[in-house]
């Protein structure tokens, strides 16, 4: 969930970044200095814990990344146990084997222990590599509806506010998270084909 957290800081910093830039740039008093009551400008702002907590989107994704990682973490214990079994076996039985017996088990072993590596590595790969294709995911929908949503709601400006921010104080009618939330689910019940009453928050 940390990860998720620094990719929807990244966002919200390439959504204000952008919107800024449209703004002032299109603006014939862009060269003139910015004020909320010079040039009408609108900000909002976001609590990003509560928006990522009840985004139905990121609960099922999370969900399914979370069931796959335990998988494959069951399938590795499943396979260093029995690898472990077969070394205990090694260990006990070596004095009744011949020097050749021996060596060839030792070289079994030793493959076995090198594909267990490797399969270990190629699962950590996988995992990091869904990660990323979830955060980008998440990146592209949050990004897209914020674009969106600004545009349809004349805000030029939309903020991350918690106590890790540069915000030290916003008003509480600055907060869109609620309808952010709701527009999100809505996106996502849409695509997925879920219609239920959204979540009271």
């Amino acid at each position: 969930m940390k990860n998720i957290s620094v990719v929807l800081n990244v966002v919200l910093l390439v959504a204000v970044g952008a919107l800024y830039f449209i703004h002032f740039s299109s603006s014939p008093s862009a060269t003139a200095p910015a004020g909320p009551s010079g040039d009408g400008l609108k900000i909002a702002y976001i609590q990003a814990d509560t928006v990522l907590k009840h985004y139905d989107y990121l609960k099922a994704e999370q969900e399914k990344f979370d069931d796959k990682g335990k998988k494959i973490e069951q399938d590795m214990k499943n396979r260093a146990q029995s690898l472990q079994t077969e070394i205990q076996a090694y260990q006990q039985n070596v004095n009744n084997m011949t020097i050749g017996q021996a060596k060839a088990v030792e070289e079994d072993l030793g493959k076995k222990q090198q594909n267990f590596e490797l399969y270990r590595e190629r699962a950590t790969q996988e995992l990091m590599a869904e990660q990323d294709k979830l955060n980008k995911a998440l990146y592209d929908k949050v990004t897209a509806f914020l674009k969106d949503y600004g545009t349809k709601n004349g805000y030029h400006v939309v903020l991350k506010y918690n106590t890790a921010s540069d915000v030290l104080f916003a008003s509480e009618g600055l907060d869109i998270s609620r309808q952010v939330i709701e527009g999100l689910n809505d996106e996502y019940r849409k695509e997925s084909g879920k219609l239920k009453t959204p979540e009271k928050k």
